[in-house]
């Protein structure tokens, strides 16, 4: 499923074939065609790292470590993202249900749901689900 256009103009734009050229295919599939990476996998899932996530495709910010928590899904969790206008909400109705797909607000590339209610023990009750390949992490500590 190719990922549908929004109306926004976004800050970081490129060809279907520069994104291409730029994402390794396992990276393409999920930011630029909203794929997602079997649960367990990914690099960030049980990280502990103190740092900042941003993304894959463009380097926007998204993430802190502080927000990270353990919601045993089979992917990293996050109960908020960096800045409120970090990352753009968009209604899913694939898999015949209603979901929230999360979305870079910088470059609009796919990085996973958020969901909502599920009572996690955190600020938002929010579970910003996000596959780890849709992120990349930069330590604090610089390395």
């Amino acid at each position: 499923m190719t990922m549908k256009p929004t109306d926004r103009q976004y800050a970081v734009t490129k060809s279907d074939e520069q994104w291409r050229e730029t994402l390794s295919p396992a990276e393409y599939q999920v930011l630029r065609e909203a794929g997602t990476e079997r649960p367990f996998v990914g690099e960030y899932t049980d990280t502990t790292t103190v740092g900042t996530y941003s993304c894959r495709a463009c380097g926007a910010e998204l993430f802190t470590s502080g927000t990270k928590f353990e919601s045993h899904c089979g992917w990293p969790s996050f109960y908020t993202p960096l800045a409120g206008d970090s990352v753009e909400l968009i209604e899913d109705r694939t898999l015949g249900m209603v979901r929230t797909e999360v979305r870079c607000a910088s470059c609009g590339s796919h990085l996973g749901h958020v969901f909502e209610g599920e009572g996690y023990d955190t600020p938002t009750d929010q579970r910003y689900c996000i596959n780890s390949i849709s992120l990349t992490l930069h330590p604090a500590d610089g390395s």
